[in-house]
């Protein structure tokens, strides 16, 4: 297995070398940006396996952009940050980030040791969900994730794709999704699935265009493939 990939963004040059050297000694990948502008490109681009994230950058705040990165992505987010008062961590925290560490005193150990238990605990969760699996749902938040991108599915499509991922390898018949699907499948056309079914595997191949996830099953109707 390839070593995750950490992005640092942080405007300090010599504070940003620091955490690349640790990281790249503890066994990580490690990039780095200083512009708040360009974190957005880059993890829509690259999808690094967790960002550590400066509050204070130039083009672009990091609260602002931990927000904006938790619209597509599920990225651990670590924030780094000078500032020490509780207000502070909370709104990082508030904005999606998984953890928040304070620069003064600044510990590159600490920082090592936080992205290894952030890891470890993706990856166990990973295993808990089905091993190496790309597709992630989140129900109570009615989210989908697919190698980590956020879909844009509509409320249909979520429940489409939370049926068939119920039981990966069944060939659903269209009257089975239907019946599951909505209170009276007598009203819906059992076409109606084969749009659904084309929606989501053109925002799979959004992600990937070499994903093929969702297989027809001649005379049958579909069955998802993990």
């Amino acid at each position: 297995m390839p070593a995750a990939h950490v992005l640092v963004v942080e405007d300090e040059p010599k504070l940003a070398a620091l955490m690349m050297d640790y990281l790249r000694a503890a066994g990580y990948g490690a990039s780095w940006i200083a512009d708040g502008a360009q974190v957005i490109d880059h993890v829509r681009a690259s999808r690094p396996d967790l960002v550590l994230l400066d509050v204070m950058l130039p083009g672009r705040d990091g609260i602002g952009l931990c927000r904006e990165l938790r619209g597509f992505s599920d990225v651990p987010i670590v924030m780094l940050t000078a500032r020490v008062e509780e207000a502070d961590r909370l709104d990082g925290l508030e904005a999606g980030a998984d953890d928040y560490i304070c620069k003064t005193p600044f510990s590159p150990r600490e920082v090592v040791a936080r992205v290894k238990a952030i890891l470890r605990r993706v990856q166990q969760q990973g295993a808990r969900e089905g091993g190496q699996s790309p597709l992630r749902m989140d129900v109570e938040a009615y989210r989908a994730y697919y190698k980590g991108v956020l879909l844009p599915l509509t409320p249909v499509e979520f429940r489409l794709l939370r049926i068939m991922l119920s039981a990966p390898g069944h060939a659903f018949t269209r009257d089975q999704l239907l019946a599951r699907l909505h209170d009276d499948p007598r009203s819906v056309n059992d076409r109606a699935v084969d749009s659904h079914i084309k929606n989501l595997r053109r925002k799979l191949e959004a992600v990937d265009s070499r994903a093929d996830l969702i297989r027809s099953v001649y005379g049958v109707g579909f069955r998802l493939e993990l």
